[in-house]
């Protein structure tokens, strides 16, 4: 699963998860159990405008305690810091987000989404043989890139050669012939999945990429 997949699932998790919750306060805040005449569990949240979330033993159970204050306002900040910080890291990105496909001069200009860019490479590569995951990123500037970097793990006994060859003859070779930039270069960063693999030589791919 790519990170972009992971990002989409996580929002969609939080986002029900809040939704949800939104919807319970608005129910007992609207009195719509009663209205409707509705039968809850007793221990279920909110059933009225007048009933708190905790009550008043949850609320005040560890409000003697010296480390509670500042635990009750650290984690709550953190949360809001740590969302916020990702929110962030969502938005803001490192590479282009189109490339220009036509000449500056030209009468029309052609751009095609980076993120497509990555999803065309990411599936030919995926489906070359030994390949178990792969990430492509596209760096550089504004309209068109200065490197595509490939972050590839291949299975166990899966060979670096064949898969270098395969991927600069195959996905790579066919992303340059249709956009017309065959002075894209790439970045390969190559790992192999299992626990039997020195680490030496992870350390020694992470430093020396191969550039095709």
């Amino acid at each position: 699963m790519s990170r972009t997949a992971v990002n989409r699932t996580v929002l969609a998790v939080v986002g029900v998860l809040l939704l949800g919750g939104g919807l319970l306060v608005l129910a007992g805040g609207l009195d719509l159990y009663a209205r409707v005449h509705l039968s809850m569990p007793r221990r279920w949240p909110l059933l009225a405008p007048d009933h708190p979330l905790l009550g008043e033993a949850a609320r005040t159970r560890w409000v003697h305690r010296a480390w509670w204050w500042p635990v009750a306002i650290a984690v709550p900040a953190l949360i809001v810091a740590g969302a916020l910080g990702w929110l962030f890291t969502q938005l803001r990105r490192t590479g282009p987000g189109s490339l220009e496909l036509a000449p500056p001069a030209a009468a029309t200009t052609v751009r095609v989404r980076a993120d497509a860019v990555e999803d065309v490479l990411e599936t030919g590569t995926v489906a070359l043989p030994g390949v178990e995951r792969v990430t492509v990123h596209l760096a550089g500037r504004r309209g068109r890139p200065v490197v595509v970097r490939a972050a590839v793990r291949l299975e166990p006994g899966g060979s670096p050669a064949a898969l270098l060859a395969g991927y600069s003859a195959g996905p790579l070779a066919q992303l340059r012939s249709s956009l017309g930039l065959h002075d894209l270069r790439s970045e390969l960063r190559l790992r192999v999945s299992g626990r039997r693999r020195p680490a030496r030589t992870r350390g020694r791919s992470r430093r020396s990429p191969r550039v095709v």
